[in-house]
């Protein structure tokens, strides 16, 4: 393998989020002790000062080096993690501290690949690092970072993306994911699923495999969407059409597509389809359901709709979901 100089430099500052930056430390670490040769991995914690950072969870993390002179050096791969604010509402916002955002930038002109953990994405993002790509953060605060940079093409659910040699992660254990999918580029499939195994992660995930279930979405503020989405997960076997749902709430089809679309940004049909494939993947990873039987109990009617519902969605079959995810004995 060889050793080759793979400076990794995690961008720290006040009221970041522990995991994100200490979760790639230990996924790069378990590289090495997989493959008994040197990895080239040399993973530094860079900040404004040398002094010490107190994280969210209240954390205080000793900087290895300043930005300035992690500047000075060739950063093969920077990784900049989040931090956020609650409201009074308990609704969670993104920070971007112009001051972090420039030292981001700084960063970025050494570095051969960009890395954003969780809501990192939207110091990326403020830097203008993600005009024009692909890129997903945590789904609390995708919409924020949508309607902040619309130059942006924002994907709320994937697990992480790439997009060139620029690299976005969603929620904060998705970093190992994240952290595992750079493995994988560096060293090959075979060593990132072997660093899994010792994670104890149950498989290195597929960046395109969603984020959240159906059910966690956020809320509806309308009292007849959220009794459709109720009414919805109790008759996935059912045809569900658009005339169906409009009919069961008493209200027109377009009115139904407008209040969907405003409320979920999703059409009915698309929200039906995302319920019917969360529920297909609950039996998949529990059970040993045909997928003759499991197109029915879950409305897809057949097996080729059940396919490309998955292939639209999850960008993997049924079968390949149920090899990766299944969490009982074969």
């Amino acid at each position: 393998m060889g050793a080759v100089d793979r400076l990794v430099v995690i961008l720290l500052f006040e009221g970041v989020d522990l995991l994100d930056v200490t979760g790639p430390p230990e996924v790069f670490s378990l590289v090495r002790r997989e493959t008994a040769e040197e990895t080239g991995y040399r993973v530094v914690l860079a900040a404004r000062t040398t002094d010490p950072v107190t994280t969210a969870a209240g954390v205080r993390i000793l900087p290895d080096l300043t930005v300035a002179q992690a500047a000075e050096q060739r950063i093969d791969t920077l990784l900049v993690p989040g931090a956020v604010e609650i409201d009074e509402h308990r609704r969670v916002h993104a920070l971007a501290d112009p001051a972090v955002v420039e030292q981001v930038r700084v960063l970025a002109a050494r570095s051969r690949r960009l890395a954003s953990v969780c809501v990192g994405a939207h110091l990326l993002a403020a830097a203008g690092l993600l005009d024009g790509r692909r890129a997903t953060t945590h789904w609390s605060t995708a919409r924020q970072l949508a309607d902040e940079h619309p130059q942006i093409e924002v994907e709320a659910d994937p697990i992480f993306i790439r997009d060139g040699s620029v690299w976005t992660g969603a929620g904060i254990s998705a970093c190992l994911d994240l952290s595992l999918a750079l493995v994988a580029e560096d060293f090959g499939e075979t060593v990132a699923l072997r660093v899994a195994r010792q994670l104890v992660m149950y498989l290195k995930r597929p960046g395109g495999q969603s984020q959240f279930s159906v059910p966690l979405e956020p809320v509806s503020t309308t009292r007849r969407i959220e009794d459709l989405r109720l009414y919805i997960a109790r008759h996935l076997d059912r045809p569900l059409t658009v005339a169906d749902l409009a009919a069961h709430a008493h209200i027109g089809e377009r009115q139904l597509t407008r209040i969907f679309k405003s409320e979920l940004g999703l059409t009915p049909s698309a929200y039906v389809e995302s319920a019917r494939v969360e529920r297909a993947r609950h039996h998949l990873e529990s059970g040993d359901m045909t997928l003759e039987r499991l197109a029915a109990v879950c409305g897809f009617g057949t097996t080729d709709t059940l396919v490309r519902a998955f292939r639209r969605t999850l960008d993997t079959t049924p079968g390949e979901y149920r090899r990766r995810f299944r969490t009982v004995p074969g």
